[in-house]
């Protein structure tokens, strides 16, 4: 089964006394990159959501962002003085080293952390029992996102191996043909080149062996194959990679036909399979 890396979910909820949302995205990346964005009260659950997302995804550029408020209007803010003047002191000493006319805003020192918070301290740990569950669900539904774009995905992919496989067929088609024209050849070389006659198994014997440097049934043998093991393949759990890796082998198969081709039909459909390929490989590259 194919799964798109790309997905959106996004869920608002009330928990432990906080009005929160989760936002849930993810793009195309040849490797898993989690990025989580936390209230700073929360920074310490940033390696349980790390390790839930990580869990459930195997690749992909993934951004996880948690916003909480407090549902009590009237909680109390506390403001750490000494750390905002230590700050300020701090930041001014650097403006004026590098020449700067700037002072610190305001803005500025309010988003250090530790400056400005909210009065009685809670302990972030404690609350993933009540959180968890929202993000049990956010990561269904973007399951489910993924899961139906990549449901889209393997449609296509699997319409482009029918079309590889239909080339397939004209180059099959075209395969005893090309070994009749091949044979007929080679007894009218050794007709010209021998008119009193010549030996017909030595005859033969040249024709075997132009028929192993020219002949195609053992490619199509195995790209019948491959297309089989193709179908298998795409029932399996994130299978890209693998899929990839056998579209580069059909590649090869179909270039070694095309070296070998004598008809113009043929050539034909083996640009068709190439393209289908390529179709293919482009489409591998947006599912896990």
């Amino acid at each position: 089964m194919l799964k798109s890396m790309t997905g959106f979910a996004k869920r608002d909820f009330e928990r432990a006394g906080f009005n929160a949302s989760i936002t849930l995205k993810s793009y195309n990346n040849r490797y898993l990159d989690i990025s989580i964005s936390l209230p700073p009260a929360f920074s310490s659950l940033e390696p349980r959501i790390s390790a839930f997302l990580g869990s459930g995804i195997r690749r992909g550029k993934v951004e996880c962002s948690l916003r909480a408020g407090a549902r009590d209007a009237a909680t109390v803010m506390k403001v750490d003085l000494e750390l905002a003047r230590s700050l300020h002191t701090a930041l001014r000493s650097i403006a004026q080293a590098c020449g700067l006319a700037e002072a610190p805003s305001l803005t500025t020192l309010a988003g250090f952390e530790g400056v400005l918070g909210r009065e009685g301290e809670f302990d972030a740990q404690a609350l993933w029992p009540e959180f968890e569950p929202e993000f049990v669900a956010i990561f269904e539904d973007f399951e489910s996102s993924r899961i139906r774009e990549g449901q889209a995905t393997e449609t296509n992919i699997l319409s482009e191996l029918g079309r590889f496989a239909a080339g397939l067929e004209v180059v099959k088609g075209s395969a005893a043909v090309m070994e009749e024209s091949l044979v007929g050849q080679i007894k009218a070389r050794f007709e010209e080149v021998l008119p009193k006659g010549y030996d017909e198994q030595r005859m033969l014997q040249e024709v075997a062996v132009q028929l192993v440097r020219f002949g195609i049934n053992e490619e199509i043998s195995r790209l019948e194959a491959h297309i089989k093991a193709f179908g298998e393949m795409l029932a399996e759990e994130s299978p890209a990679k693998k899929l990839d890796f056998l579209c580069q082998e059909m590649n090869r198969e179909t270039n070694t036909i095309g070296s070998k081709n004598m008809f113009i039909a043929a050539a034909h459909a083996v640009v068709d399979m190439k393209d289908s390929l390529e179709n293919i490989r482009e489409q591998l590259r947006n599912v896990e």
